[in-house]
């Protein structure tokens, strides 16, 4: 299986919505945003979240590729930041003596 880190660092979107993510991360609180993002869903650990906002991040790509009316650039952009924050709340895998 795909180390979860390893998918998020091989994603190649638009520098400036990387930028725009990763400078709105630090605003990032995970009661309000993920919990808006999930649809009020309880509040997975970041393990079980990452892979469900992989897969909406994925579809905004899409959309966004298709030149779909219905993108929305901060949707995009708030499933950017909830990637990169969750990710930073991921436990360091162990590393190797």
């Amino acid at each position: 299986m795909t180390d979860i880190r390893t998918l998020i660092s091989d994603l190649r979107r638009p520098r400036l919505l990387l930028r725009a993510a990763r400078f709105g991360a630090a605003d990032y609180r995970r009661d309000r945003d993920l919990k808006r993002l999930l649809h009020g869903e309880a509040l997975p650990a970041p393990e079980h979240t990452l892979p469900r906002l992989i897969d909406a991040e994925g579809r905004m790509e899409e959309t966004r590729r298709s030149g779909d009316a219905s993108y929305s650039l901060i949707r995009h952009i708030e499933i950017l930041i909830a990637l990169i924050a969750e990710l930073h709340l991921m436990p360091r895998p162990a590393q190797g003596t």
